[in-house]
């Protein structure tokens, strides 16, 4: 049985998650290693990715749907959706929670900001890839 459109969707979010937002923290990485410490300085970069990340969707969304045969979500989809985010959202809130920390602690915005975005980037790369077990493994 082939990938059901909502499977192709996960896919084609999960790679292009590492790839573009990967790329992003790798850049950012070495600009925080040069002592770029101003959070403005990212601004660019972070629009760069944004607008790579929309455009690249777009086109594997519309590739999975010209490879998927015409179907709706249904209840084993939205159920392996749930659990994935059921199962990864405590990372986001555990990004909060030090980012809040290290806020206190006087830590510099950008590392803070990095931290939370990290959380997010993590969480989010967590849930697509339960969803990508559950669908290969079944549910």
């Amino acid at each position: 049985m082939g990938m059901s459109f909502e499977e192709r969707s996960v896919w084609v979010q999960a790679v292009a998650m590492l790839i573009v937002l990967g790329g992003y923290f790798v850049i950012a990485g070495v600009m925080m290693s040069r002592g770029v410490g101003v959070l403005a300085a990212y601004v660019p970069l972070f629009i760069g990715a944004v607008v790579l990340m929309v455009a690249v969707l777009v086109v594997g969304h519309v590739a999975a749907a010209l490879l998927s045969r015409d179907r709706r979500a249904d209840e084993r989809d939205r159920l392996i959706g749930w659990r994935a985010e059921a199962s990864s959202s405590w990372l986001v809130g555990a990004g909060v929670i030090v980012g809040i920390g290290c806020m206190v602690a006087g830590m510099n915005d950008v590392w803070v900001a990095h931290l939370l975005l990290g959380s997010m980037f993590l969480s989010e790369t967590l849930k697509y890839a339960l969803q990508i077990v559950y669908y290969r493994r079944g549910v």
